[in-house]
């Protein structure tokens, strides 16, 4: 027993294990299969697409916090955030390799079973964008068979603060002007030309570059894996597949940080 806590943690594991505690047995049910006969490659399918939203509620976690910390002018805190969230998103790119083991003939022996849903039906990764600072109404209006409550999600993510709302308030509040783009773009250089006294924001600053950067990586990854598994053929749920995401490609979240690089 330890003289520290009092506490023996192996008589406390028979109260609690590693299964209960990260609820294995009810994680690992709900990887269902749907087609019959059975196609091998489903479960890899349903697996991957539960992390990537496994990781989406990790990533709003992580940004939201960010956020609320810029709020509170902690600036070292938003840092740390930003750069765990980085890691993350460089993972969700990597593991479309993961996915491209899957032949597009091992695809088609069970797509048509998915064909009412889609990825663009994703709530969580909408709201990161919104968090972002990419908010579109519309998404809210095309969205199929919401519940509620998801609506509810992505109209508050619609009306609260983004991140770049909160990182110009502490523009603000550091006396540097953001009343219009022209002000903005002023301040971006006078933060970008006095690193001594403005170092914390400038890291900030490219801190959501990287988020950006990383972003528009996933987006192209994205698209290439869906390319190669079906080509031009109208994506499920109704989407245009491809061609759709091509458009969102060239998506960026803080064009004025992009637009800085062209006045150092």
């Amino acid at each position: 027993m330890s003289a520290h806590t009092g506490r023996n943690f192996g008589e406390e594991g028979g109260r609690l294990t590693y299964g209960t505690y990260l609820r294995l047995p009810e994680l690992l049910a709900q990887q269902v299969p749907l087609v019959d006969p059975p196609a091998h490659d489903e479960l890899l399918f349903i697996t991957v697409h539960q992390v990537y939203e496994l990781w989406f509620k990790q990533l709003l976690h992580e940004l939201i916090a960010a956020r609320d910390a810029m709020d509170g002018d902690q600036t070292w805190l938003a840092k740390h955030l930003m750069a765990r969230a980085h890691v993350i998103e460089r993972l969700l790119v990597s593991q479309v390799d993961v996915i491209e083991t899957m032949t597009p003939q091992d695809f088609l022996e069970f797509r048509a079973a998915l064909a009412p849903a889609s990825g663009l039906q994703s709530v969580q990764f909408r709201e990161l964008e919104f968090l972002s600072g990419a908010k579109d109404e519309r998404f809210i209006a095309r969205f199929r068979g919401l519940t509620g409550s998801e609506r509810e999600r992505l109209t508050r993510r619609m009306a609260e603060p983004s991140l770049w709302d909160s990182y110009l308030g502490l523009l603000r509040r550091r006396g540097l002007a953001t009343g219009c783009e022209a002000d903005i773009r002023e301040s971006l250089q006078i933060i970008a030309r006095d690193r001594a006294g403005h170092d914390d924001l400038w890291e900030l600053a490219e801190s959501l570059l990287t988020h950006d950067e990383v972003a528009a990586l996933w987006r192209a990854r994205h698209v290439q894996m869906v390319e190669r598994q079906i080509g031009t053929k109208s994506g499920t749920g109704g989407s245009t597949g491809a061609p759709y995401l091509h458009r969102r490609v060239p998506l960026r979240y803080y064009p004025l940080l992009w637009e800085l690089r062209d006045k150092l």
